[in-house]
C-alpha cells in the first residue's frame, strides 16, 4: 500500500474497545458515554479486518484502545493473529496499555508471540497518578510491569509531557527506566477530544523538555526506530534510550507509516484529520474480502499530506472532535 506521496504503509493500528478503567485527564471526560457494545465489531471481524491489512503489506500491528486487556475474551485475538507471526506474514503483533490489567495477561501475550509492549505511565508518584488517571492505582501498574518483565516481554513506557504536572518528574523517570531496562518515550499532549480542563495550561514543548534534560545529560541523536513516529536520543549518563513525539512542535507526517482503525472499523487514515472510511460496512456486506480490499485501496489514496494539530488557545477548543480513546491511542 502507497499513498500519494509515496510513503508505504506498513503500520497499523487497531482499537478495539473505546473503553477504559482509567479517565486520564487529558485523555476523556470523566463522564464518558462510550459507545453500545453493539456497534463494535466482533473479535472475529476484527482479525478478519487485521488479515485483510495483513495480506496487503502490513508488517506491524498494534492493538489499543481505550485499555485493550478490558475488552471480553481479546485474549483470543492474540492468539488468533498470531498465526500471522508463525507464518511470517508479520513482523510484530504489539499493544498500547495501561498497564492495569498487565498483572493478569502478560504471560498468555508473551506465549502469542508478543515480544514488546508500551505501557502509558505519566508520573511514579501514586497520589499524582491517582490525580491524573483519577481512577488508576500506580501500585497495580507496577506489578503489571513486573510480570511483563518476568514473562520476557520488552516494554516502552508513554509519558505525556504535562506542565506544572510531571515536568520536573521526567529525569526521574528516565533513570527509573533505564535502571529496569525500559525505554521512555516523552509525547506532547494533543488536542483530541473535549476534556474537562484547559490544554493549554498543560501543554509543554518537548523542545523546552530537551534543553532542560541537556544541563545534566548528554543526549545523542540516534537513527534508531521502532516503527512509530518517536525520534530516539542516546542518554550516556543511563546507558539508555529516550524517545520524543512532538506532534505539536516538529510534525512526523513526511515519513508517517501508518493508519487506524476504531473499534467500530471506521479507518482513520490521519490521526488528526477527520477524513474517514467506513470498514464495517465492507466487511459486513459480503463473506469475501473484495469489498474490503476496494474500500482500502480507496481509503489510502485518500491519505493527506501531514495533520493539522493546533492548540487553539482563543477557543480552548480541540483540532479534533474524537477523544484518543475512539480512535486508538
Amino acid at each position: 500500500m502507497i499513498d500519494p506521496f509515496g510513503r508505504r504503509i506498513t503500520y497499523l493500528r487497531i482499537s478495539v474497545t473505546d473503553r477504559c478503567d482509567f479517565r486520564c485527564v487529558y485523555c476523556m471526560a470523566e463522564d464518558m458515554t462510550f459507545l453500545p457494545k453493539r456497534d463494535l465489531l466482533t473479535l472475529e471481524e476484527l482479525d478478519r479486518l487485521a488479515s485483510a491489512f495483513v495480506a496487503k503489506g502490513v508488517r506491524r500491528l498494534r492493538l489499543t484502545g481505550g485499555e485493550p486487556l478490558v475488552r471480553r475474551n481479546v485474549m483470543s485475538l492474540f492468539q488468533s493473529l498470531s498465526r500471522h507471526i508463525d507464518s511470517g506474514a508479520l513482523d510484530e503483533l504489539t499493544l498500547t496499555t495501561n498497564g492495569s490489567q498487565l498483572h493478569r495477561f502478560a504471560s498468555e501475550l508473551a506465549d502469542c508471540g508478543v515480544k514488546r509492549i508500551n505501557v502509558s505511565l505519566d508520573t511514579l508518584d501514586p497520589v499524582k497518578f491517582r490525580e491524573i488517571t483519577r481512577w488508576g492505582d500506580l501500585n497495580r501498574v507496577l506489578a503489571g510491569i513486573d510480570a511483563a518483565q518476568a514473562a520476557g516481554l520488552r516494554i516502552k513506557l508513554n509519558a505525556v509531557a504535562l506542565k506544572g504536572f510531571n515536568d520536573a518528574e521526567i529525569p526521574e523517570m528516565m533513570r527509573w527506566a533505564h535502571d529496569r531496562g525500559m525505554e521512555l518515550t516523552l509525547i506532547e499532549t494533543m488536542p483530541l477530544g473535549e476534556i474537562d480542563e484547559d490544554r493549554t495550561d498543560r501543554y509543554l514543548p518537548l523542545t523546552e523538555v530537551r534543553r532542560s534534560l541537556e544541563e545534566s545529560f548528554t543526549l545523542t541523536d540516534v537513527p534508531f526506530r521502532t516503527g512509530g513516529p518517536a525520534r530516539y536520543v542516546d542518554v550516556a549518563e543511563t546507558g539508555g534510550r529516550l524517545g520524543f513525539i512532538t506532534p505539536m512542535t516538529h510534525n512526523f507526517c513526511e515519513s508517517c507509516n501508518r493508519v487506524r482503525v476504531t473499534c467500530t472499523g471506521t479507518l482513520f487514515m490521519c490521526l488528526g484529520q477527520e477524513d474517514a472510511v467506513d470498514l464495517r460496512a465492507a466487511l459486513r456486506a459480503s463473506s469475501d474480502d473484495d469489498l474490503l480490499r476496494e474500500a482500502i485501496d480507496g481509503a489510502i489514496a485518500r491519505k493527506p499530506k501531514g495533520h493539522d494539530f493546533v492548540i487553539d488557545r482563543a477557543t480552548k477548543r480541540p483540532s479534533v472532535s474524537r477523544h484518543m480513546s475512539m480512535t486508538g491511542g
